[in-house]
């Protein structure tokens, strides 16, 4: 008999990227998971240029949606959706196919970073991690 166990893997939040929801110091842990994504998951992905770094971002669009940035709105084939999540004006503009197995990421907080799909494009569903606690606070000491 073979059993799967998950890999779980901690990360800590070390940026403004993911204000108000993560702050920087926060800890999360994460495994690969094959189950459909939703909008508004939080998930750890590996940085496409840069070794052993890893980025916290939300998905915002899902596999098979085109997204298109325009005036610092967020439309999600060619409709504004609700983007409760964003926070500062989502620039640069541009416009983004998704394909059958890649997702669209962006920061909460946009005007600290453009560290995303805005500026590496979609990301491989493959390679991302789902936090199972998405806020573990750090002790802090007063």
């Amino acid at each position: 008999m073979t059993i799967i166990a998950p890999v779980w893997q901690r990360f800590v939040v070390a940026d403004r990227s993911m204000e108000p929801a993560l702050v920087d110091g926060d800890r999360l842990f994460a495994r690969q998971s094959r189950r459909a994504f939703t909008r508004g998951e939080v998930l750890v992905i590996p940085h496409p240029h840069q070794d052993d770094f890893w980025l916290v971002k939300r998905v915002i669009g899902l596999p098979g949606e085109a997204i298109t940035i325009d005036f610092g709105i967020v439309l999600i084939d060619g409709v504004s959706e609700v983007d409760c999540w964003g926070r500062g004006s989502t620039f640069p503009e541009g416009k983004w196919q998704i394909g059958k197995d890649q997702l669209f990421v962006l920061s909460d907080n946009r005007t600290a970073t453009v560290d995303d799909s805005r500026m590496f494009g979609p990301v491989p569903v493959n390679r991302v991690f789902r936090p199972i606690w998405h806020r573990m606070e750090t002790l802090r000491r007063g």
